[in-house]
């Protein structure tokens, strides 16, 4: 009897005792040398783009030499960032929840922030604990915000920034993070799609200090092999690892979700099916194709959420149109508004100067929806 507990997990951050997960290690090599710099940066990429898990493992790895707070900010109510002395008390509630190893002195004052009636808390009274914090402490501290853009429409955000800009630019003369990384979907530097027009004016380039953020959050033929490698030696199917891998990425482009999907399906789905009895009949190029198939006739999280964006953001529609239906070739343009907005949300990517879909996965599945719409059958009729 199979007792292997592990599996490909689509749900929330990967945890190695209990998923197969891609090798992160030449990743979070990258990322921590923009940490040893000193840098301040975001990682914004796509829906289900393996930022979380990322991030997780990257917290881990950093607290040999560093002390970590990590935070998440979905975790912060609307209400807490209505105004200032809210966010102070749920930032230090935060803390206190998340971090194991507090000074007492700091900890003392993260205690009395959290009491909601002192209104004599603000973002200034906050960040000064936190500088000494960083003054204080045994090692340099980084600060790392899971969903940093689920709070960007808010003015309290703004003034975080702010600070976080304040102290960054006396870097050297004053206590302060070693690194900050702000995650989400939306670049910070974005963030004026997350705002109504009328509160544009708000917006002063609070994160213009942030370095460029080059890693590569894709999987590459070789971390996803390291997945593969795993599977195989629970379950000795018999798999062309090098040939399974290079499927994966030549469909899906190395997007993590649709890598560890397809997987999912090919692990749980298929076997026992008349064509497929079991994982080593499974594990070959036509029961990846069978996969492939199920995929892109399912809903999913990813899909779905690819089909609101169409819907929140009609200008997305010409673009795709015009690659889907027309075949054109559409220059990359970095003040595209509709164009840079495309790459964000990861339907597209840039290659060799152009906009191209993003993955094969995603081509078919958008022509498909695309056909769907009623608009679009006037217009084949």
């Amino acid at each position: 009897m199979e007792t292997m507990s592990r599996i490909f997990n689509v749900n929330a951050d990967c945890r190695p005792e209990l998923h197969y997960m891609a090798d992160l290690s030449d990743k979070i090599n990258k990322i921590k040398a923009m940490v040893d710099a000193g840098q301040y940066f975001t990682i914004n990429r796509a829906r289900q783009y393996g930022k979380t898990t990322t991030l997780q493992v990257l917290g881990e790895y950093l607290e040999s030499d560093y002390t970590v707070i990590s935070l998440d900010f979905q975790m912060i109510s609307h209400a807490d960032f209505e105004d200032e002395h809210s966010f102070a008390a749920a930032f230090s509630e935060e803390i206190l929840d998340r971090v194991e190893k507090i000074p007492k002195q700091i900890q003392e004052s993260l205690e009395a922030f959290t009491k909601r009636d002192n209104r004599s808390i603000t973002l200034s009274v906050l960040f000064k604990c936190l500088i000494k914090w960083c003054k204080i402490s045994e090692k340099k501290i980084v600060l790392i915000i899971d969903e940093a853009d689920s709070a960007t429409n808010n003015q309290v955000f703004l003034d975080f920034l702010s600070q976080l800009r304040g102290y960054y630019i006396r870097w050297g003369r004053t206590a302060t993070f070693q690194s900050v990384i702000l995650a989400g979907v939306y670049d910070i530097k974005n963030i004026r799609r997350k705002l109504r027009p009328e509160n544009e004016h708000r917006i002063n380039s609070p994160w213009n200090i942030a370095a460029d953020f080059l890693v590569d959050m894709s999987f590459s033929v070789k971390e996803i092999s390291k997945m593969l490698t795993d599977y195989e030696s629970d379950y000795h199917t018999g798999m062309d690892i090098d040939e399974i891998a290079r499927l994966l990425y030549d469909y899906t482009s190395g997007y993590p979700f649709l890598v560890s999907r397809i997987c999912k399906l090919m692990d749980e789905r298929i076997p026992g099916d008349r064509d497929f009895p079991d994982r080593r009949s499974t594990w070959t190029k036509k029961g990846f194709l069978y996969a492939v198939r199920i995929l892109l006739s399912e809903k999913n999280t990813l899909f779905e959420s690819l089909s609101g964006k169409l819907v929140e953001y009609p200008e997305l529609k010409e673009i795709l149109y015009k690659l889907l239906f027309q075949g054109q070739s559409i220059p990359y343009d970095p003040d595209d508004e509709a164009i840079d907005m495309a790459i964000l949300f990861g339907f597209v990517k840039k290659e060799n100067e152009t906009v191209v879909i993003a993955n094969r996965i995603f081509d078919t599945r958008l022509y498909n929806m695309f056909l769907a719409l009623p608009k679009m059958q006037n217009l084949l009729a």
